[in-house]
């Protein structure tokens, strides 16, 4: 493929908002994709010539509009039908509710009657359905032949038909006049006349409605594909920038987060200086208003004589140390003369004890 058949920036950038955004499923390509895959960008632009906005082919485009011409053209013809077999249900139960409060005229309940009759006949006719290639015995062992006995007669059948004609046409304009008045209440106090022009126009106001609601809906995939392109947009744009914050992380706060910690040391180091200080204060502080100078004058008197107490008291005790050394030095002999000379100490104490007890009795 030569070089000129690659695409522009400028040519990537409408295939973008064109070809992916209206003829293809969302693509979530950036201008970066298709600078870098030139082939691709021209398959895209080829491929969208031989596709519709739906994404379908011409061919089978067009076979799906004709096919839902045609879906249209059958489902106008069965509502045409289902309306009329509806209303004619309508004006049954209608009589029936009206024959319970009101006496009716013989004409209504002939025409009820007849109406009816042809109904029913004709509703068994078709769930008998064609008496030609029938597989299964047919309902109830009845065939058409047996149905068509069942129809009324021909005189009375063509004068409810000419009747039923005006019953249909007042029972559609009712219910016309019920829908003009619930898409606009206002024209409840309009006349029939007037009534009747405005439901003439209500089809194409209610079809120009509908064109604008399919408008509104088709914007609303548009700003929807959009969206989807952005949020795509925006998640690589996030993602790229979740991977910058991460190389930041790496290579800057970790290189300084040893410098970071040494500063926070020596900022805690300081501080529990200035605790330790402040506690200092405040114990000098409450010291200070706890003695006065009289009391600290005081109490210094009473240490010097309690260190002058106990100075004599260690000499004492250091004279007394040196003379038990000097005793010491007897040995075994100093043991023996201190044993006796407790007993003998407490032998004195006891005659003493016992003088002392007789000077008593003797007086």
């Amino acid at each position: 493929m030569a070089s000129g058949d690659f695409c522009s920036p400028g040519e990537g950038m409408e295939i973008l908002q064109q070809v992916c955004s209206k003829q293809l499923p969302p693509c979530n390509l950036s201008k970066e994709d298709l600078l870098q895959n030139p082939y691709f960008s021209k398959l895209l632009l080829n491929l969208s010539q031989h596709v519709d906005e739906s994404g379908l082919s011409l061919t089978l485009a067009k076979e799906q509009a004709q096919a839902w011409k045609e879906v249209r053209l059958h489902k106008t013809t069965w509502l045409r039908s289902e309306i009329l077999h509806r209303v004619i249900q309508e004006l049954l139960v209608d009589y029936y509710v009206k024959m319970q409060d009101t006496n009716v005229t013989s004409e209504d309940k002939k025409f009820h009657e007849t109406l009816e009759q042809r109904l029913l006949v004709t509703e068994l006719m078709r769930l008998l359905g064609p008496s030609q290639e029938r597989e299964i015995p047919p309902l109830l062992g009845m065939e058409k032949a047996d149905l068509l006995e069942l129809m009324p007669l021909s005189e009375d059948f063509v004068w409810m038909r000419a009747r039923l004609q005006q019953e249909v046409e007042e029972q559609l304009k009712k219910k016309c006049f019920t829908l003009l008045c619930y898409y606009d209440p206002n024209s409840d106090a309009d006349s029939e006349t007037v009534k009747a022009a405005k439901v003439w126009k209500l089809a194409e106001v209610l079809v120009g409605e509908q064109q604008q609601c399919q408008d509104a809906k088709s914007q609303q995939k548009e700003q929807m594909l959009l969206l989807e392109k952005k949020s795509a947009t925006y998640s690589q744009v996030l993602l790229r920038c979740l991977t910058l914050l991460q190389r930041l992380l790496q290579e800057h706060r970790l290189k300084t987060q040893s410098e970071l910690d040494r500063i926070n040391a020596q900022y805690l180091e300081v501080k529990c200086s200035a605790m330790i200080l402040k506690l200092r204060m405040e114990e000098l502080k409450i010291l200070s208003d706890t003695y006065t100078v009289e009391k600290v004058e005081v109490h210094r008197l009473i240490r010097d004589r309690l260190e002058g107490a106990i100075h004599l008291q260690e000499q004492d005790m250091e004279k007394s140390r040196q003379v038990l050394n000097s005793y010491e030095v007897l040995g075994e002999e100093f043991d023996r003369l201190v044993k006796e000379y407790t007993v003998l100490k407490q032998a004195t104490e006891n005659k003493r004890w016992a003088l002392l007890e007789f000077n008593k009795a003797y007086r």
